[in-house]
Protein backbone atom coordinates (compact mmCIF):
# COMPACT_ATOMS: atom_id res chain seq x y z
CA UNK A 1 0.00 0.00 0.00
CA UNK A 2 1.55 3.37 -0.99
CA UNK A 3 1.15 6.10 0.82
CA UNK A 4 -1.50 7.89 -0.51
CA UNK A 5 -3.68 4.75 0.92
CA UNK A 6 -2.02 5.31 4.16
CA UNK A 7 -3.31 8.60 4.65
CA UNK A 8 -6.79 8.16 2.75
CA UNK A 9 -7.23 5.53 5.48
CA UNK A 10 -5.85 8.02 8.44
CA UNK A 11 -8.27 10.65 7.17
CA UNK A 12 -11.36 8.07 6.77
CA UNK A 13 -10.74 6.99 10.41
CA UNK A 14 -10.87 10.77 11.67
CA UNK A 15 -13.73 11.97 9.15
CA UNK A 16 -16.10 9.31 8.31
CA UNK A 17 -16.02 7.09 11.56
CA UNK A 18 -14.96 9.56 14.00
CA UNK A 19 -17.61 12.01 12.79
CA UNK A 20 -20.47 9.92 12.59
CA UNK A 21 -20.32 8.14 15.41
CA UNK A 22 -20.69 11.42 17.62
CA UNK A 23 -23.92 11.92 16.80
CA UNK A 24 -22.86 9.85 20.28
CA UNK A 25 -28.20 16.26 13.17
CA UNK A 26 -35.92 32.40 14.89
CA UNK A 27 -38.40 34.39 16.67
CA UNK A 28 -36.95 37.48 18.64
CA UNK A 29 -37.29 36.53 21.82
CA UNK A 30 -35.19 38.73 23.86
CA UNK A 31 -35.55 37.57 27.55
CA UNK A 32 -37.65 35.08 29.39
CA UNK A 33 -41.42 35.43 28.72
CA UNK A 34 -44.23 34.29 31.06
CA UNK A 35 -46.83 32.26 29.02
CA UNK A 36 -50.59 31.77 30.64
CA UNK A 37 -49.80 28.17 31.70
CA UNK A 38 -46.68 28.90 33.65
CA UNK A 39 -47.70 28.11 37.29
CA UNK A 40 -47.41 30.93 40.04
CA UNK A 41 -44.74 29.80 42.76
CA UNK A 42 -45.06 30.91 45.92
CA UNK A 43 -42.47 30.81 48.91
CA UNK A 44 -44.98 28.76 51.11
CA UNK A 45 -44.92 25.61 53.13
CA UNK A 46 -45.25 23.66 49.57
CA UNK A 47 -42.47 24.60 47.66
CA UNK A 48 -40.49 21.86 47.92
CA UNK A 49 -38.04 22.82 45.53
CA UNK A 50 -36.22 25.17 47.17
CA UNK A 51 -37.16 24.10 50.64
CA UNK A 52 -38.10 27.50 51.85
CA UNK A 53 -41.02 27.85 54.21
CA UNK A 54 -43.32 30.37 55.43
CA UNK A 55 -44.96 31.40 58.82
CA UNK A 56 -48.14 30.65 58.78
CA UNK A 57 -49.14 33.96 60.26
CA UNK A 58 -47.65 35.60 56.84
CA UNK A 59 -49.45 36.01 53.96
CA UNK A 60 -47.11 33.82 50.99
CA UNK A 61 -45.47 35.92 48.53
CA UNK A 62 -45.58 35.06 44.71
CA UNK A 63 -42.46 34.38 43.00
CA UNK A 64 -43.38 36.37 39.78
CA UNK A 65 -39.91 35.73 38.31
CA UNK A 66 -39.05 33.63 35.77
CA UNK A 67 -38.35 29.85 36.27
CA UNK A 68 -35.81 27.39 34.06
CA UNK A 69 -36.47 23.61 34.51
CA UNK A 70 -32.95 21.54 33.89
CA UNK A 71 -33.12 17.94 32.54
CA UNK A 72 -30.15 16.32 33.17
CA UNK A 73 -28.29 13.50 32.81
CA UNK A 74 -26.34 12.21 35.68
CA UNK A 75 -23.76 9.51 34.01
CA UNK A 76 -22.09 12.49 32.60
CA UNK A 77 -21.01 13.38 35.73
CA UNK A 78 -18.79 11.69 38.22
CA UNK A 79 -19.89 9.19 40.07
CA UNK A 80 -23.13 10.90 38.95
CA UNK A 81 -22.79 13.77 41.27
CA UNK A 82 -24.60 16.77 40.07
CA UNK A 83 -24.09 18.90 42.92
CA UNK A 84 -21.67 21.45 41.37
CA UNK A 85 -23.65 21.82 37.90
CA UNK A 86 -26.40 22.42 39.67
CA UNK A 87 -25.40 25.29 42.15
CA UNK A 88 -23.59 26.75 38.88
CA UNK A 89 -26.86 27.03 37.28
CA UNK A 90 -28.92 27.90 40.18
CA UNK A 91 -26.04 31.00 41.30
CA UNK A 92 -26.33 32.02 37.27
CA UNK A 93 -30.36 32.09 37.38
CA UNK A 94 -30.44 34.00 40.38
CA UNK A 95 -27.95 36.92 39.05
CA UNK A 96 -30.18 37.00 35.84
CA UNK A 97 -33.24 37.45 37.79
CA UNK A 98 -34.72 33.82 37.33
CA UNK A 99 -36.24 31.91 40.37
CA UNK A 100 -34.11 28.55 41.39
CA UNK A 101 -34.43 26.24 38.42
CA UNK A 102 -36.51 23.15 38.45
CA UNK A 103 -34.51 20.34 38.21
CA UNK A 104 -35.13 16.97 36.81
CA UNK A 105 -32.80 13.83 35.76
CA UNK A 106 -33.11 10.80 33.43
CA UNK A 107 -33.10 7.54 34.67
CA UNK A 108 -32.43 4.62 32.48
CA UNK A 109 -36.06 4.06 31.71
CA UNK A 110 -36.96 7.69 30.69
CA UNK A 111 -34.02 9.04 29.27
CA UNK A 112 -35.63 12.47 29.14
CA UNK A 113 -39.48 12.75 27.53
CA UNK A 114 -41.20 12.71 30.90
CA UNK A 115 -38.94 14.82 32.57
CA UNK A 116 -39.12 17.45 29.70
CA UNK A 117 -43.22 17.01 30.03
CA UNK A 118 -43.10 17.48 33.27
CA UNK A 119 -41.37 20.62 33.39
CA UNK A 120 -43.77 21.68 30.17
CA UNK A 121 -46.58 20.44 33.02
CA UNK A 122 -45.57 23.01 35.50
CA UNK A 123 -45.35 25.82 33.25
CA UNK A 124 -41.79 26.64 33.29
CA UNK A 125 -40.58 29.75 30.76
CA UNK A 126 -37.64 27.30 29.61
CA UNK A 127 -36.52 24.00 29.57
CA UNK A 128 -32.78 23.34 29.47
CA UNK A 129 -31.02 19.65 28.48
CA UNK A 130 -28.11 18.82 30.26
CA UNK A 131 -26.06 16.01 28.51
CA UNK A 132 -25.19 14.72 25.54
CA UNK A 133 -26.65 14.18 22.22
CA UNK A 134 -29.16 11.80 23.16
CA UNK A 135 -30.27 13.74 25.87
CA UNK A 136 -30.57 17.15 23.67
CA UNK A 137 -33.03 14.95 21.15
CA UNK A 138 -35.11 13.06 23.63
CA UNK A 139 -35.98 16.54 25.27
CA UNK A 140 -36.21 18.49 22.43
CA UNK A 141 -39.32 15.56 20.84
CA UNK A 142 -40.71 16.54 24.10
CA UNK A 143 -40.65 19.98 23.40
CA UNK A 144 -42.24 19.68 19.51
CA UNK A 145 -44.76 22.22 18.97
CA UNK A 146 -44.89 23.25 22.89
CA UNK A 147 -44.16 27.14 21.57
CA UNK A 148 -41.43 26.85 25.22
CA UNK A 149 -38.16 27.19 24.11
CA UNK A 150 -35.07 24.92 24.63
CA UNK A 151 -31.41 25.70 25.63
CA UNK A 152 -28.91 23.51 25.42
CA UNK A 153 -25.70 23.34 28.39
CA UNK A 154 -23.05 20.99 26.99
CA UNK A 155 -22.04 18.16 29.03
CA UNK A 156 -21.82 15.38 26.62
CA UNK A 157 -18.73 15.10 23.97
CA UNK A 158 -20.43 15.59 20.73
CA UNK A 159 -22.77 18.55 21.81
CA UNK A 160 -23.70 18.46 17.67
CA UNK A 161 -26.87 20.34 17.49
CA UNK A 162 -25.36 22.96 20.10
CA UNK A 163 -22.27 23.06 17.53
CA UNK A 164 -24.06 23.48 13.74
CA UNK A 165 -26.41 26.50 16.10
CA UNK A 166 -23.09 27.93 17.03
CA UNK A 167 -23.51 27.52 20.84
CA UNK A 168 -21.26 26.95 23.50
CA UNK A 169 -20.18 23.70 23.72
CA UNK A 170 -17.11 23.83 26.39
CA UNK A 171 -18.42 26.59 28.91
CA UNK A 172 -21.50 25.46 31.47
CA UNK A 173 -21.06 28.78 32.97
CA UNK A 174 -21.80 30.19 29.26
CA UNK A 175 -24.14 28.18 27.96
CA UNK A 176 -26.51 28.93 30.83
CA UNK A 177 -25.98 32.77 30.16
CA UNK A 178 -27.03 32.18 26.63
CA UNK A 179 -29.93 29.65 27.47
CA UNK A 180 -31.38 32.97 29.90
CA UNK A 181 -30.26 35.53 27.58
CA UNK A 182 -30.58 34.86 24.18
CA UNK A 183 -33.12 34.97 21.37
CA UNK A 184 -35.64 32.30 20.39
CA UNK A 185 -34.84 30.73 16.63
CA UNK A 186 -37.41 28.05 15.32
CA UNK A 187 -35.62 24.90 14.03
CA UNK A 188 -36.78 22.22 12.11
CA UNK A 189 -37.26 18.44 13.20
CA UNK A 190 -37.47 15.47 12.01
CA UNK A 191 -40.00 12.65 11.96
CA UNK A 192 -38.90 9.08 11.51
CA UNK A 193 -41.23 6.33 11.34
CA UNK A 194 -39.09 3.01 11.14
CA UNK A 195 -40.32 -0.67 10.53
CA UNK A 196 -38.72 -3.63 12.03
CA UNK A 197 -37.94 -6.98 10.59
CA UNK A 198 -40.73 -9.74 11.23
CA UNK A 199 -39.15 -12.61 13.47
CA UNK A 200 -37.93 -15.46 11.61
CA UNK A 201 -40.20 -17.34 9.14
CA UNK A 202 -41.13 -20.73 10.33
CA UNK A 203 -39.80 -23.70 8.71
CA UNK A 204 -42.05 -24.41 5.09
CA UNK A 205 -42.89 -20.73 5.07
CA UNK A 206 -38.85 -19.13 3.43
CA UNK A 207 -39.80 -16.17 1.41
CA UNK A 208 -38.95 -16.90 -2.70
CA UNK A 209 -35.48 -16.91 -3.80
CA UNK A 210 -34.93 -13.36 -5.69
CA UNK A 211 -32.00 -13.07 -8.19
CA UNK A 212 -29.85 -10.17 -6.76
CA UNK A 213 -29.42 -8.67 -10.16
CA UNK A 214 -33.15 -8.05 -10.88
CA UNK A 215 -33.22 -6.24 -7.74
CA UNK A 216 -32.69 -2.87 -9.97
CA UNK A 217 -35.99 -3.98 -11.68
CA UNK A 218 -37.88 -5.13 -9.69
CA UNK A 219 -37.27 -2.96 -6.00
CA UNK A 220 -38.75 -3.63 -2.89
CA UNK A 221 -41.88 -1.61 -1.91
CA UNK A 222 -41.64 0.32 1.33
CA UNK A 223 -43.12 -1.08 4.14
CA UNK A 224 -44.25 -3.93 2.53
CA UNK A 225 -44.37 -7.18 4.15
CA UNK A 226 -42.58 -5.74 7.17
CA UNK A 227 -43.36 -5.56 11.32
CA UNK A 228 -43.71 -3.42 14.02
CA UNK A 229 -43.95 0.27 13.44
CA UNK A 230 -42.14 3.02 15.74
CA UNK A 231 -41.82 6.46 15.64
CA UNK A 232 -38.79 9.02 16.63
CA UNK A 233 -38.47 12.63 16.30
CA UNK A 234 -34.69 13.73 15.52
CA UNK A 235 -32.62 17.35 15.67
CA UNK A 236 -29.79 16.19 14.42
CA UNK A 237 -29.04 13.47 11.71
CA UNK A 238 -30.68 9.81 11.37
CA UNK A 239 -28.23 7.16 9.44
CA UNK A 240 -29.13 3.92 7.98
CA UNK A 241 -26.29 1.21 7.47
CA UNK A 242 -22.53 1.86 8.42
CA UNK A 243 -22.36 4.45 10.85
CA UNK A 244 -25.11 2.79 12.89
CA UNK A 245 -23.07 -0.73 12.48
CA UNK A 246 -20.01 1.01 13.79
CA UNK A 247 -21.64 2.73 17.35
CA UNK A 248 -23.25 -0.63 17.80
CA UNK A 249 -20.71 -2.77 16.93
CA UNK A 250 -18.11 -1.00 19.40
CA UNK A 251 -17.17 -3.12 22.42
CA UNK A 252 -17.64 -1.49 25.72
CA UNK A 253 -14.38 -2.45 27.34
CA UNK A 254 -12.71 -1.29 24.32
CA UNK A 255 -14.44 1.77 24.16
CA UNK A 256 -13.72 2.09 27.88
CA UNK A 257 -10.33 1.79 27.24
CA UNK A 258 -9.56 4.04 24.64
CA UNK A 259 -12.33 6.26 24.10
CA UNK A 260 -13.34 7.49 20.97
CA UNK A 261 -10.62 5.84 19.41
CA UNK A 262 -12.11 2.36 19.82
CA UNK A 263 -15.20 3.87 16.91
CA UNK A 264 -12.23 4.16 14.27
CA UNK A 265 -10.80 1.07 15.20
CA UNK A 266 -14.51 -1.09 15.09
CA UNK A 267 -15.30 1.51 11.77
CA UNK A 268 -11.94 0.40 10.08
CA UNK A 269 -12.55 -3.49 10.25
CA UNK A 270 -16.26 -2.69 8.89
CA UNK A 271 -14.97 -0.79 6.15
CA UNK A 272 -15.57 -3.92 3.99
CA UNK A 273 -19.10 -4.72 5.18
CA UNK A 274 -21.64 -5.65 3.16
CA UNK A 275 -23.71 -3.28 0.66
CA UNK A 276 -27.25 -3.28 0.94
CA UNK A 277 -29.64 -2.76 -1.90
CA UNK A 278 -32.47 0.09 -1.30
CA UNK A 279 -35.58 2.00 -2.86
CA UNK A 280 -35.57 5.68 -2.07
CA UNK A 281 -38.71 8.12 -2.52
CA UNK A 282 -37.91 11.50 -2.40
CA UNK A 283 -41.13 13.60 -1.78
CA UNK A 284 -44.37 11.94 -2.75
CA UNK A 285 -44.75 11.29 -6.24
CA UNK A 286 -40.78 13.04 -6.21
CA UNK A 287 -37.76 11.25 -7.46
CA UNK A 288 -37.43 7.71 -7.26
CA UNK A 289 -33.85 5.65 -7.15
CA UNK A 290 -32.66 2.35 -6.48
CA UNK A 291 -29.34 2.10 -5.29
CA UNK A 292 -26.61 -0.24 -3.76
CA UNK A 293 -25.13 1.54 -0.66
CA UNK A 294 -22.98 1.36 2.38
CA UNK A 295 -24.99 4.06 4.27
CA UNK A 296 -28.21 6.53 4.07
CA UNK A 297 -27.87 9.47 5.83
CA UNK A 298 -30.95 12.25 6.32
CA UNK A 299 -29.79 15.36 7.98
CA UNK A 300 -31.38 18.20 9.59
CA UNK A 301 -27.89 19.85 9.98
CA UNK A 302 -24.24 18.71 8.44
CA UNK A 303 -21.85 19.80 10.67
CA UNK A 304 -20.00 16.85 12.49
CA UNK A 305 -17.63 15.74 14.93
CA UNK A 306 -14.34 18.20 14.47
CA UNK A 307 -16.04 20.80 12.61
CA UNK A 308 -16.32 18.19 9.71
CA UNK A 309 -19.43 19.72 7.27
CA UNK A 310 -21.18 16.12 6.08
CA UNK A 311 -23.51 18.83 4.29
CA UNK A 312 -22.76 22.12 3.70
CA UNK A 313 -25.65 23.16 2.27
CA UNK A 314 -27.92 21.63 5.50
CA UNK A 315 -29.44 24.12 7.69
CA UNK A 316 -31.30 24.16 10.74
CA UNK A 317 -34.23 26.12 9.79
CA UNK A 318 -34.65 25.81 5.78
CA UNK A 319 -37.64 23.79 6.10
CA UNK A 320 -35.82 20.36 4.05
CA UNK A 321 -33.76 17.71 5.20
CA UNK A 322 -30.27 16.46 3.05
CA UNK A 323 -30.20 13.17 1.87
CA UNK A 324 -26.54 11.67 1.57
CA UNK A 325 -26.13 8.58 0.28
CA UNK A 326 -22.79 6.56 0.28
CA UNK A 327 -21.61 4.28 -1.93
CA UNK A 328 -18.15 3.01 -1.79
CA UNK A 329 -16.95 -0.18 -3.34
CA UNK A 330 -13.69 -1.78 -1.60
CA UNK A 331 -11.08 0.54 -0.80
CA UNK A 332 -11.05 2.41 -3.61
CA UNK A 333 -14.68 3.41 -3.23
CA UNK A 334 -13.89 4.32 0.04
CA UNK A 335 -11.16 6.43 -0.77
CA UNK A 336 -13.19 8.05 -3.20
CA UNK A 337 -15.69 8.85 -0.41
CA UNK A 338 -12.75 10.46 1.37
CA UNK A 339 -11.39 12.96 -1.52
CA UNK A 340 -14.79 14.09 -1.74
CA UNK A 341 -15.82 14.76 1.97
CA UNK A 342 -12.32 16.42 2.26
CA UNK A 343 -12.62 18.31 -1.13
CA UNK A 344 -16.10 18.84 -1.30
CA UNK A 345 -15.49 18.40 -5.43
CA UNK A 346 -17.84 16.48 -7.67
CA UNK A 347 -15.13 15.34 -9.57
CA UNK A 348 -14.43 11.41 -9.62
CA UNK A 349 -15.79 8.33 -8.41
CA UNK A 350 -19.51 9.22 -7.73
CA UNK A 351 -19.71 7.51 -4.36
CA UNK A 352 -21.73 10.12 -2.42
CA UNK A 353 -24.56 11.66 -3.60
CA UNK A 354 -27.00 14.46 -1.98
CA UNK A 355 -30.50 15.35 -1.90
CA UNK A 356 -33.05 17.65 -0.49
CA UNK A 357 -36.57 16.10 0.56
CA UNK A 358 -39.74 16.91 3.03
CA UNK A 359 -39.99 13.71 2.57
CA UNK A 360 -38.68 10.28 2.03
CA UNK A 361 -39.33 6.40 1.88
CA UNK A 362 -36.11 4.18 2.32
CA UNK A 363 -36.68 0.22 2.12
CA UNK A 364 -33.90 -1.97 2.54
CA UNK A 365 -33.43 -5.03 0.75
CA UNK A 366 -32.66 -6.73 4.21
CA UNK A 367 -32.65 -5.57 8.15
CA UNK A 368 -30.30 -2.72 8.75
CA UNK A 369 -29.15 -1.29 11.62
CA UNK A 370 -30.02 2.08 12.05
CA UNK A 371 -29.39 5.46 14.50
CA UNK A 372 -30.47 8.74 15.36
CA UNK A 373 -28.66 11.86 16.57
CA UNK A 374 -26.26 9.01 17.70
CA UNK A 375 -28.26 6.55 19.54
CA UNK A 376 -28.17 3.02 18.07
CA UNK A 377 -32.10 1.68 17.58
CA UNK A 378 -31.55 -1.83 16.19
CA UNK A 379 -32.19 -3.19 13.20
CA UNK A 380 -34.76 -1.79 10.76
CA UNK A 381 -36.33 -2.27 7.01
CA UNK A 382 -37.55 0.45 5.92
CA UNK A 383 -38.10 4.06 7.46
CA UNK A 384 -39.81 6.78 6.53
CA UNK A 385 -38.50 11.24 7.61
CA UNK A 386 -40.65 13.92 7.14
CA UNK A 387 -39.32 17.40 7.93
CA UNK A 388 -41.49 19.37 10.72
CA UNK A 389 -40.75 23.05 9.74
CA UNK A 390 -40.20 25.36 12.49
CA UNK A 391 -41.39 23.37 15.20
CA UNK A 392 -38.58 23.24 18.02
CA UNK A 393 -37.84 26.75 19.64
CA UNK A 394 -33.79 26.93 20.62
CA UNK A 395 -32.08 30.20 22.49
CA UNK A 396 -29.74 31.03 20.44
CA UNK A 397 -26.58 34.16 21.29
CA UNK A 398 -27.95 37.34 21.23
CA UNK A 399 -25.86 39.36 18.75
Amino acid sequence: MDNWWVIALIVLGIIIVGGLVWLGISRSGGGPKATPERSRRSGGAGDSDTGNTTPVDQPATEDTRPRAAVVVNPTKFDDNNTDKPRAEIASICAAHGWAEPLWLETTEEDPGYGQAREALGQGVDLVCALGGDGTVRTVGSAMVDSGVPMGLLPAGTGNLLARNLSLPVSSLSQGTKVALTGVDTAIDTGTLRLRRPLGEPDEGDAAPQVDPDTIEEHPPTPGHGEGEVEEHVFLVMAGLGFDAEVMANVPGKLKKRVGWAAYVVTGLKGLKGRQFKVDVIIDEGGTRLHRRVRSVMVGNVGKLQGGVNLVPQAKADDGILDLVLLSPEGLVGWGAVVTRLVTRSSRGHQRVDYYTARTLEVSADAPVQIQLDGDTLGEATAMSVAVNPGSLIVRRPAN
